[in-house]
């Protein structure tokens, strides 16, 4: 079946592009457009997307507020949020990623890229590749703890392996550099990822290095 999309940017012309994208892809198909945080919520009670394609900035409701109510904790729906952003204003990733989506897209990226983050997001994986995951934690470490506060009782749960993998996705490393730096088949490091999301409750890997950030089990910077 193909991926149900749903457009939201206050901007038409943007919104037009993007359809037209999507649009040729077999495996995509955009099922409505909105034009703010508010319209996107409807939207998505109404049409039930798989992927919400969210611009940060807009009227009535931004992209960080409308991504908690749709994907951040107690929303158990299936709609996954990819935000759209530009490097200017990459101090609301980290909140929109806290808020509950999956990844984000610069605006002025390739097609292939924009149709590649759909597909990836809509697996239920993370569209942040490990190295932008270590740059803009670190680059905004003022939203963070100082990694001096009580470690949350949930943290317990994991075992020491899984600790020690949660740190390394933390740090930016790929499964494959996880395995080789453990000496253990990319296979055992995705389930021990497995493990660490299903035992913190958190949706992919990219809320795991939040987590991990917040936590204080990871400090900013460290290496």
């Amino acid at each position: 079946m193909a991926i149900r999309v749903l457009l939201v940017d206050d901007q038409p012309l943007l919104r037009t592009g993007f359809r037209m994208i999507l649009e040729a892809e077999q495996d995509i198909a955009v099922v409505g457009e909105a034009g703010d945080g508010l319209q996107a919520l409807d939207q998505v009670r109404a049409l039930q997307p798989d992927v919400v394609l969210m611009d940060i900035r807009m009227p009535r409701m931004d992209g960080v507020e409308a991504t908690r109510q749709i994907s951040g904790p107690g929303r158990d729906g299936p709609a996954k949020v990819l935000v759209l952003t530009t490097f200017d204003l990459d101090e609301y990733v980290v909140e929109a990623l806290r808020a509950g989506a999956s990844g984000f897209l610069l605006k002025d990226a390739p097609a292939n890229e924009l149709v590649q983050a759909i597909r990836v997001v809509a697996s239920g994986e993370a569209m942040l590749a490990p190295s932008i995951t270590r740059r803009l934690l670190d680059k905004y470490a003022t939203h963070l703890p100082s990694g001096d506060e009580p470690v949350p009782d949930t943290l317990h749960t994991l075992t020491d392996r899984e600790v020690e993998v949660l740190k390394l996705v933390a740090r930016g490393l790929s499964n494959a550099e996880i395995a080789a730096d453990l000496f253990v088949s990319e296979t055992t490091v995705k389930t021990h990822v497995g493990h660490v999301l299903n035992k913190l409750g958190l949706r992919d890997r990219v809320q795991a290095a939040v987590y991990a950030y917040e936590s204080g089990l990871v400090r900013p910077g460290a290496q």
